[in-house]
């Protein structure tokens, strides 16, 4: 009889002890899990900051081209003096203003990624260095890069090999030399019909004063 009751104490010693450690196992887990859902949590939000401060980025860029085409613009051209002294330095303000927003969102990149965002970036650079010489060979040019950067079908040929390097670039990279190209472009449209207009002033002026 002792000895059944010694056995029975030593097996639920063991299965106490059995239990404590299967609880004790649980708990791990259970704690594991909130901390997963707590990192899961704060990626949502770092992304979430990662967008925010990209959509500043792109604000911030698109400022800048809208103060720089205002100074640039033909109705400038067309206001007194003293008018467009007062209007420059409200540019020049703003132009200051926004740049003094500081905004900068890193992008990882592997030595593949650095190589690519290199070569499209020079590729890019010599292009918009050809645009006072030749604006509408630039502009043909920077479309057929453009080409390369869209999903769907172009109206323009497509740069095959600048296609294969963007491709090779990180993905936020793609997006950025996609919008670096855009705003060149746009830059371009806008001084072609500011010299189209000033052109046509000139025809105008001559006309007038030959008396046709």
């Amino acid at each position: 009889m002792a000895h059944a009751k010694i056995q029975h104490k030593i097996m639920s010693e063991g299965l106490g002890a059995k239990g404590s450690r299967f609880d004790r196992t649980v708990s791990m887990a259970d704690r594991s899990g909130r901390l997963l859902d707590s990192l899961d949590e704060l990626e949502r939000r770092v992304e979430a900051l990662r967008e925010s401060a990209t959509a500043m980025e792109q604000e911030k860029e698109s400022l800048l081209e809208m103060i720089q085409s205002i100074q640039n613009s033909q109705e400038m051209r067309t206001i007194s003096d003293g008018e467009r002294e007062e209007l420059t330095l409200t540019a020049h303000r703003l132009l200051g203003r926004t740049l003094t927003v500081q905004v900068s969102v890193e992008t990882i990149r592997n030595s593949e990624q650095e190589e690519a965002l290199r070569k499209a970036t020079s590729i890019i650079d010599d292009v918009a260095s050809k645009v006072i010489d030749d604006m509408d060979g630039a502009r043909k040019r920077l479309m057929a890069l453009h080409a390369a950067c869209v999903t769907e079908a172009p109206p323009v040929p497509i740069d095959q090999k600048f296609q294969n390097i963007v491709i090779s670039c990180a993905l936020e990279d793609q997006k950025k030399i996609k919008r670096r190209l855009d705003t060149l472009i746009r830059n371009i449209d806008n001084s072609s019909k500011t010299i189209r207009i000033m052109d046509r002033q000139k025809v105008d002026e001559f006309q007038s004063v030959n008396g046709k």
